[in-house]
């Protein structure tokens, strides 16, 4: 009964609460939206760093993490790549050889990280096959060995596909040696701090320039059926390989992980600002709304309503009207997080920055289920607080003088 008679109170004035309703709708709406960009970006940046750059968990000699030197290599990489592939949660591996070099052309040079790698493999493990933008990935055999950049690089270098391309590596023997490429491919990934720094070339040239022999590798990426799987592989793998280091992509790239906890906080405290505004504008209606019916709630009294149901009814009032409100945010937000996050927002204009950054500039909102859970035990809680005030003013009010009252 109460309950049906506070639902019918917040509609004897329609364009009152209409406005309440739609403030707190439109609030969470942008809050949510918001936060679910910034889920999108952080998730995505993720997602391109393991599928590009890191995969999900990578071996090294544990020397090697310290200079980058390719003398510090795997032994019998063969043999550990079986090993590796046994285990029924990973899905595929790959074996690299690393080094710094200087790229030159006859205009310039730079520094780079030069990756050798098995093609057929690599393609398992990352998709830098697929960020192509221009020319093939080793598919071509000549006397000159083959070489894929990135755009960024080869804007840098001035070199385009055919071009030749001059790599100085120091060997194991500390002589530094001179390799002649020709440029095959470029590739453009969202990150271009990774793609001014890498190139890939065949694993067997490099090795037999820099002097590792057959069987050896300074890198072992390993790809899992699912992030979270690779703790447990890690571990797996760190007792079957103690000697070497093995890191998930949590503890190659913890940047990743601090950014997503920033910005689920971010998000949190966002929605926790927008709600405590919002707490003011319900106040000041619930507050408008007690004056006007100051002569009816006195009446109540008198006729014997106590002061108990008095404030349950203020209260329910409060917060029917927040819910309302709070209903329609979650629900619009639902449906734009569906459509956005299926179509993805397409930010062209800022994609130098964002890429500088390793954004995407093209972002697929996300938002999960619990912050919706949360969204909706703080729209509760706001409109509970919101409640005291007023019905406090109510509690106050003094019958004989509200039946007086004009």
């Amino acid at each position: 009964m109460l309950l049906q008679m506070s639902w019918r109170n917040i509609w004897r004035n329609k364009t009152r609460s209409l406005v309440v309703i739609f403030a707190i709708a439109i609030g969470l709406i942008g809050g949510i939206f918001i936060s679910g960009l910034m889920n999108g970006m952080v998730a995505q940046q993720t997602s391109n760093a393991i599928d590009s750059e890191i995969s999900d968990i990578q071996i090294h000699n544990p020397k090697f993490l310290d200079n980058m030197s390719p003398r510090y290599l795997i032994h019998h990489v063969q043999e550990k790549l079986s090993a590796i592939t046994g285990n029924n949660k990973v899905t595929s591996v790959c074996s690299r050889t690393k080094s710094t070099a200087m790229a030159s052309t006859a205009t310039t040079g730079t520094g780079v990280t030069i990756n050798g790698i098995v093609p057929g493999d690599e393609k398992k493990v990352t998709n830098i096959y697929a960020k192509l933008v221009s020319g093939t990935y080793f598919e071509k055999r000549g006397k000159t060995p083959s070489i894929v950049i990135s755009q960024k690089l080869s804007h840098k270098l001035k070199a385009d596909i055919g071009n030749k391309i001059v790599m100085t590596v120091q060997a194991l023997n500390g002589e530094m040696t001179y390799i002649l490429y020709r440029v095959e491919g470029i590739y453009k990934t969202n990150n271009s701090q990774f793609d001014e720094l890498n190139v890939f070339v065949l694993s067997s040239g490099l090795n037999q320039t820099l002097g590792i022999a057959k069987g050896e590798a300074n890198e072992i990426a390993i790809r899992t059926i699912d992030t979270k799987s690779a703790h447990s592989v890690s571990s797996a793998l760190a007792t079957k390989f103690p000697s070497l280091s093995v890191q998930t992509w949590r503890e190659i790239r913890p940047s990743l992980i601090i950014m997503s906890t920033m910005m689920n906080q971010f998000s949190y405290w966002l929605m926790i600002i927008i709600l405590f505004a919002l707490i003011f504008g319900i106040i000041n209606t619930m507050l408008m709304v007690i004056l006007e019916r100051k002569r009816e709630l006195g009446m109540l009294m008198a006729v014997g309503m106590n002061r108990k149901r008095v404030f349950k009814m203020i209260l329910l009032e409060t917060t029917l009207l927040s819910i309302t409100g709070g209903f329609i945010g979650l629900l619009i937000s639902m449906g734009l997080m569906g459509i956005f996050g299926k179509s993805g927002i397409n930010f062209a204009s800022w994609s130098q920055g964002l890429e500088a950054m390793g954004y995407s500039s093209f972002i697929y909102p996300e938002v999960s289920l619990q912050f919706y859970f949360i969204i909706t035990i703080l729209v509760i809680m706001t409109s509970v607080i919101a409640s005291i005030w007023p019905t406090r003013k109510a509690m106050k009010i003094n019958p004989a003088e509200a039946v007086r009252a004009e």
